[in-house]
């Protein structure tokens, strides 16, 4: 490929980090050419002639070949993706709940129109799993990639073990620490690593999943009983997504947070780390950990992604592309700790089997196996009833 000449959407911590590489890299050609950003009278520390308030400045802009998209809005997002795809320019992008909603389509259009589509960092963070999917595990057969794909969560869940503080006082540190947005709802409440769940399960397996097909749970609804009785047990809280191959050709993914034992990999990856498990047939457990939180790792991944442009690497989804077809299910039984309030509570569940079951003054719990298209149905009544459930180790 030329010189990589990039139009860049958005101008944030992430936006800023990319351009201080890209003037001190040596290893590869590529600059920025123009800048689009929403707010015009923002102080800015580049020159105003950089900078644009339309897009289609830049979309049009034939000296520019590669779009690097790092705002927020995931429709705006997908608008402007879609259309710099549609005039052939390649795209970097790391906005994980558009790529999530729009996947298929954003694959067949990259295949038409013959350009990269890369995302390195719409998935945790540092850790570059997308690759190491596409790449070392491309011909495996994988039977289980699981983790911690939230920074931000796993920060908040770190101090309240570790520091013994309630949630909403850890919360308000990751917000201190810039983890955590003024409206953290994305990441609390699983969205953020349901939709890295959906990019993972593609690179992994080879299928594209819907959202809606998923089982989401976040921490939210976390108390301080929960984290007594983790403690107590030894064990820590991490919102731990999970995509598993099942016998049959089937295939099941959620995400919900875990008592984790010390055995446990993920047990010792803390604060605003991201960690992934990934169990192929012939390679066994294979373990990857990296900064999930922050601009700094994102902005590496992003670089990491435009370094890859530079060279006309594509995804080549060669799983996607095999004749092994995947059938999506919920029909699991997974081992559950449920904190409830009443008996309706554990009816609405329909447990096929308790195991243990405690009744306290102010608290009460049950721990067994229930079906995960119950919780997927029963979901909305969860939060509403502010439950906490858990996925207990097997």
């Amino acid at each position: 490929m030329n010189k990589l000449t990039i139009g860049l959407f958005g101008f944030g911590c992430v936006g800023q980090g990319l351009h201080y590489a890209l003037e001190h890299s040596t290893g590869f050609r590529a600059a920025i050419r123009r800048i689009c950003v929403k707010h015009r009278h923002k102080a800015r520390t580049l020159d105003a002639a950089y900078f644009c308030y339309d897009k289609a400045e830049i979309l049009a802009d034939e000296q520019i070949n590669v779009i690097v998209e790092l705002i927020d809005d995931a429709d705006e997002a997908y608008s402007i993706v879609k259309e710099a795809i549609c005039k052939g320019k390649h795209v970097v992008t790391a906005n994980k709940k558009m790529l999530a909603l729009h996947l298929q389509e954003l694959l067949d259009l990259q295949k038409q129109h013959g350009v990269s589509l890369l995302y390195e960092a719409s998935a945790c963070g540092s850790i570059p799993i997308i690759r190491s999917l596409e790449e070392y595990f491309d011909n495996e057969e994988l039977v289980k990639v699981s983790g911690i794909f939230n920074g931000t969560t796993n920060y908040i869940l770190t101090k309240t073990i570790a520091d013994g503080i309630t949630y909403p006082e850890a919360l308000a540190q990751a917000q201190a620490k810039g983890f955590a947005e003024s409206d953290p709802t994305s990441d609390v409440e699983g969205y953020d690593a349901l939709y890295k769940t959906v990019i993972i399960a593609l690179h992994a397996f080879g299928v594209v999943l819907r959202v809606e097909q998923l089982f989401r749970c976040g921490i939210t609804t976390l108390q301080q009983e929960d984290i007594t009785y983790a403690s107590e047990k030894g064990y820590k809280i991490k919102l731990t997504p999970t995509i598993k191959r099942l016998s049959g050709n089937r295939l099941t993914a959620y995400v919900i947070p875990r008592f984790v034992r010390p055995t446990n990999h993920l047990y010792k990856v803390d604060d605003e780390f991201n960690g992934v498990v990934v169990e192929g047939t012939f390679s066994g457990e294979q373990f990857l950990q990296g900064r999930g939180a922050g601009s700094l790792p994102t902005g590496a991944a992003v670089l990491s992604d435009v370094s890859a442009l530079s060279y006309g690497y594509q995804y080549e989804h060669k799983k996607h592309h095999q004749d092994t077809h995947l059938d999506f299910t919920n029909d699991v039984l997974i081992r559950i700790y449920l904190r409830y309030e009443n008996e309706e509570d554990i009816a609405r569940l329909a447990f096929e089997r308790i195991t243990e079951r405690y009744t306290g003054e102010k608290y009460q719990y049950v721990i067994g196996l229930v079906h995960l298209s119950t919780l997927l149905a029963q979901a909305e009544y969860l939060r509403q009833r502010h439950l906490f459930i858990a996925a207990m180790e097997q």
